[in-house]
């Protein structure tokens, strides 16, 4: 079994010993309340042991979008706010009466698909989310690789590389630093940026079809977004040279990145032969659950 809590949303599944998912629910993250989201969770894994039937577990694995902090074991960096600061993990367990193991949700996406998906047969696998945030996680030989203090793959709070002056203005992030990726090559940092040139209070999904539909300025957002995202990964591949890229969240899904996305990173990679695979999370926006399922294995 295991949990992925989003900040939008957060669902449990429970997979069969082959990685199928024989039982999945979700409910909308109540963000700013830290009691209401441990309530949240305990239903959720009550409703699946009541609907599949099985025991309750002796581990139950949680993927969160942040970290817990070695030193303290609370949770640090997490974009949902009301989780940075709390014994979440011990919390948990207490609630659920079992060991959950935990795990940055970036990092239960690169185990996932290291594991059966679109990184299988990888021994380093880079996973980014695009989503309402922007996290990295990393798998070697299928395991999570989270370093010495807990944030190998903190990937979405370096600065945007190779920025351009225009770049260099703009506001901080909440995480208090200047430029983060996560400003830039989010789902919401694209429509931030998409508001900026043009105006309006478009969604990144609404300007993908406006895109699609061959509206010029939602063209050139996407040409800006893409070259943006191509420096990023060009950075990944020339710190930690993975032998695939999955990219997964809300913006994983517009296809239209796949075959451009090579160029741009190989305008900034150091080798000029670089053939990195890019490819879209195989589980979809189940993966960051499956691979929180894989911790409690």
């Amino acid at each position: 079994m295991g949990i992925d809590l989003g900040g939008t949303k957060t669902e449990v599944a429970v997979l069969a010993d082959d990685g199928q998912i024989v039982f999945r629910q979700r409910q909308a993250t109540p963000k700013d309340d830290y009691t209401a989201i441990l309530d949240t969770i305990q239903a959720l894994v009550d409703e699946a042991i009541a609907q599949t039937g099985i025991a309750r577990p002796q581990a139950i694995g949680c993927g969160i979008p942040g970290c817990l902090d070695p030193d303290t074991h609370k949770v640090r960096g997490a974009s949902t706010l009301v989780l940075n600061g709390q014994p979440f993990q011990s919390d948990l367990a207490q609630r659920l009466h079992c060991r959950v193991p935990m795990q940055n949700d970036a990092n239960c996406l690169a185990v996932s698909e290291a594991t059966d998906g679109a990184g299988q047969g990888s021994s380093m696998v880079f996973a980014a989310i695009l989503g309402t945030g922007c996290g990295g996680g990393i798998a070697f030989q299928g395991k999570a690789w989270t370093g010495r203090h807990a944030i190998a793959g903190e990937w979405g709070h370096n600065p945007l590389p190779w920025p351009t002056l225009d770049e260099l203005q703009v506001s901080a992030c909440w995480c208090g630093q200047v430029g983060c990726l996560e400003t830039w090559i989010s789902g919401t940092g694209f429509a931030s940026d998409h508001a900026l040139m043009y105006g309006g209070e478009l969604s990144a999904l609404q300007i993908t079809e406006q895109m699609r539909r061959g509206d010029s300025h939602a063209i050139q957002s996407f040409d800006r977004y893409l070259n943006r995202l191509g420096r990023a990964l060009a950075q990944v591949i020339n710190l930690l040279d993975p032998d695939c890229i999955v990219l997964g969240g809300g913006m994983s899904n517009v296809d239209e990145i796949y075959p451009a996305i090579q160029t741009h990173i190989g305008r900034y990679t150091f080798s000029k032969t670089v053939r990195t695979p890019v490819r879209k999370a195989l589980h979809g926006d189940s993966s960051g659950v499956r691979g929180a399922a894989w911790l409690a294995r």
